[in-house]
């Protein structure tokens, strides 16, 4: 993804706030495979593991972090899924030992929020009418993982993996629909049975950042139309598309003065 720097987010904890929020990531791999495509996608449910205690502000920017400390993402995908043929294939891996399998290639994930919309032009009410020169875009905000993989296909230790995976996503889950259901409610036979059908995944996150694309590039009458033309529209898109360009607006603005303050 080509992020602009306008709208580029680094944040870690913005970022890993954002994935907890939005945990349905597009898993991407690109494995070269004798039966099966090279590039292939699933969206999957994740679970983010992060130590939230490191102070990110305190950090050297210019070193890399220390190995694991962006985090880790554990998710689980179909055994019948062609993906999964792939990264299960013996080929694909590095190393295997009775602890998983890594892949060779790194992944590449996307998170995507719900909110995202079309800008019309006539939205931009300062340079429309002065110039004409304006043309639509879209709004969005996504962020994106790259990192090694680890595949848990069989044994003990998947189905270790497994079972913790879909009680920590059910338990990260559940609450947001208003419920309390648990792994536990189910008959434990039956768990164990719909386990054999899927494929535990553990990604240490090598890379990750976001672009938040909420028309930050935009100042003054153009960026206010904006604001003004999303909250017009109303209803649900409407309102959350105004309230993240004004949260996105007054972060810029904020960076625009923490940069003159230390001149």
């Amino acid at each position: 993804m080509y992020i602009r720097p306008v709208h580029a987010e680094l944040s870690i904890p913005t970022l890993h706030a954002f994935i907890r929020d939005n945990p349905l990531g597009l898993f991407t791999t690109a494995i070269k495979h004798a039966t099966h495509s090279t590039i292939q996608s699933t969206h999957i449910p994740w679970v983010l593991d992060a130590d939230d205690s490191i102070n990110w502000d305190e950090q050297d920017t210019k070193t890399p972090p220390a190995p694991g400390t962006l985090g880790t993402l554990r998710g689980h995908i179909a055994r019948a899924n062609p993906q999964t043929k792939v990264i299960c294939d013996p080929a694909s891996h590095r190393s295997t030992s009775d602890d998983g399998s890594e892949l060779e290639e790194e992944v590449y994930i996307l998170f995507n929020a719900p909110a995202h919309s079309y800008v019309s032009p006539r939205y931009y009410k300062q340079t429309k009418p002065d110039t004409g020169k304006v043309v639509p875009t879209w709004n969005y905000s996504a962020v994106q993982v790259y990192g090694r993989a680890k595949i848990f296909d069989k044994g003990p230790s998947a189905s270790s993996f497994l079972q913790k995976q879909v009680n920590d996503l059910t338990n990260a889950n559940e609450p947001k629909s208003g419920g309390s259901w648990k792994v536990s409610d189910a008959p434990e036979k039956y768990v164990d049975l719909l386990k054999k059908g899927i494929v535990g995944i553990e990604i240490v996150i090598e890379k990750i950042e976001g672009r938040f694309k909420m028309s930050q590039e935009m100042k003054g009458g153009d960026w206010q139309g904006v604001v003004d033309g999303f909250k017009d529209m109303g209803g649900e898109l409407g309102t959350e598309m105004a309230s993240r360009i004004e949260e996105e607006g007054k972060k810029r603005d904020e960076r625009a003065e923490a940069v003159k303050a230390s001149l």
